[in-house]
């Protein structure tokens, strides 16, 4: 069967608007994503686990009469479990791990009608903002190969600024689906905490820092999966109002003369890239433009506190997810069965005391607060999505020294003493020093997008980060539609694709 060679043309809905007429069939589609796949992925290393034949017998059988019927569609490999699909989760532990079951949120993927192509790269346990795990080795930025796409949904955002699919899932727990929006040149929206399903297995992602969601080349795309996917699951302990309206309508809604504050201040007191700046002052200017009030303000919050309370939630999950790993591996975890960097924030989660880790998570809470306060006043916080552009391939990968120092504190299990020195925070915090911007929703559970609305003098895509009140998806699903239209970014692909 053959392609369908103007697939570039059409987002999800146009694709699945194309099918609704025959003009096109599902299994024409599917074989002409499985081409770009397979002629795009070796450059990329995006999607780890092909599903082709499991796609090509979807797209020939009835499918849902959802609204994106018979359109092509990748899954990070993380969290969500398809049924007899390995779940491998960056990691040499997870290899051998083939779930039983759907997740409620594959099972709303399914029900809207795409066809499930294949799993896509995320790091170990989607812990960093790079996507670079030693099982699969490097996912690369189609702008620039020689770049990261980010983290931790760096194989969806790669995949889907190649063109191999016109959107894939993503998972949020600091960053994840904004940062490589951001890299990429894609439309990232992180939902509010609660909004789509985690189960039926999974708890509440880092003490509810965790969502799930999709990267788009397009705002509608990203409007209609919520509009099917949101809702709670059975069991769920995080309620979330349902929308007053579908997210489709918001989007054909004029957003209003909205007040929006911004800041270009890193949180951590660190450097932020020139270019980073100039994202967001290009940014308040269209909204100046469009009617919009927006001035220079932040939140009272103090952002190494908060790195602070991040931090023990990260060693504390870390550690739980190791311990964890014994079903899958059916013995006790070993360090092998780990990168260096992920078995150092295990023992660093067993040295954090169940006080420390109750005092980070009340933090949360005040941020929450803090954040409700800043809204009282604006409608919308604006920040940079991060603080630099995207890095080198390698750039922040431990390396010589540090890795053996590394090696002999998991060796000897030293984190007590890293952690007691300072050195343990000392570390992490210029982990963060180049994304400090995104995990501030994590901690509130506001929804925040990354728009992609600068490029860089050498072509690097580069997003600008909206937090709206909790709940409010609908703003700022407005908002995107007004800036895609003003400054209109689908058709800005890297241009060994286009």
């Amino acid at each position: 069967m053959g392609g369908f060679k103007e697939y570039d043309k059409y987002d999800g809905l146009g694709l699945a608007e194309l099918v609704k007429k025959k003009k096109v069939s599902p299994s024409e589609l599917c074989e002409e994503a499985i081409s770009r796949i397979e002629k795009r992925n070796p450059a990329l290393n995006a999607v780890i686990h092909p599903m082709f034949d499991i796609g090509r017998k979807t797209a020939r059988e009835k499918l849902p009469d959802g609204p994106f019927r018979g359109v092509p569609f990748l899954l990070k490999d993380l969290i969500s479990a398809y049924a007899g699909v390995p779940l491998q989760c960056g990691s040499k532990a997870y290899r051998n791990y083939i779930p039983d079951h759907d997740d409620e949120l594959i099972r709303r993927f399914k029900s809207a009608g795409f066809v499930i192509l294949g799993k896509t790269s995320t790091p170990e346990f989607g812990l960093m903002g790079v996507t670079e795990p030693e099982l699969f080795g490097p996912t690369r930025n189609p702008w620039n190969t020689d770049r990261t796409p980010g983290g931790s949904s760096g194989g969806s955002a790669a995949a889907v600024a190649s063109g191999m699919v016109p959107l894939a899932s993503g998972g949020d727990g600091g960053g994840s689906i904004r940062i490589p929006s951001c890299y990429c040149g894609l439309f990232g929206l992180k939902p509010t905490r609660g909004r789509n399903p985690l189960g039926p297995v999974n708890c509440e992602g880092w003490q509810g820092a965790v969502v799930e969601h999709v990267l788009t080349r397009s705002v509608r795309d990203s409007a209609a999966v919520l509009d099917w996917t949101n809702g709670m699951d059975s069991g769920s302990r995080c309620v979330t109002p349902r929308p007053a309206r579908p997210y489709m309508k918001e989007i054909m809604t004029k957003p209003g003369r909205l007040k929006i504050g911004f800041s270009v201040e890193s949180p951590l007191g660190r450097e932020v890239h020139p270019e980073c700046v100039n994202a967001v002052t290009k940014a308040a200017a269209l909204l100046l433009d469009l009617g919009h009030h927006v001035e220079e303000a932040k939140p009272d919050i103090d952002g190494i506190v908060m790195a602070r309370s991040y931090f023990a939630m990260y060693y504390g999950e870390t550690a739980a997810d190791i311990a964890k790993s014994v079903e899958a591996l059916k013995r006790k975890p070993r360090k092998s069965d780990f990168e260096e960097t992920t078995w150092l924030l295990g023992l660093l989660g067993r040295v954090v005391s169940a006080e420390e880790f109750v005092l980070a998570i009340r933090e949360w809470s005040n941020a929450a607060r803090a954040m409700a306060r800043f809204h009282e006043r604006f409608d919308l916080y604006l920040t940079p999505t991060t603080a630099s552009p995207p890095v080198r391939i390698g750039e922040l990968k431990t390396r010589g020294l540090d890795l053996i120092g590394m090696k002999v504190i998991n060796a000897l299990n030293l984190a007590k003493i890293l952690k007691k020195t300072g050195m343990a925070e000392e570390i992490a915090l210029k982990s963060l020093e180049k994304t400090p911007f995104t995990q501030l929703a994590n901690f509130t559970g506001q929804p925040a997008m990354s728009v992609p609305l600068h490029w860089t003098p050498d072509g690097l895509p580069l997003g600008v980060q909206f937090i709206a009140p909790f709940g409010d998806e609908a703003t700022l699903f407005r908002l995107a539609a007004q800036l895609e239209k003003a400054k209109p970014w689908f058709g800005l692909r890297p241009p060994q694709y286009r």
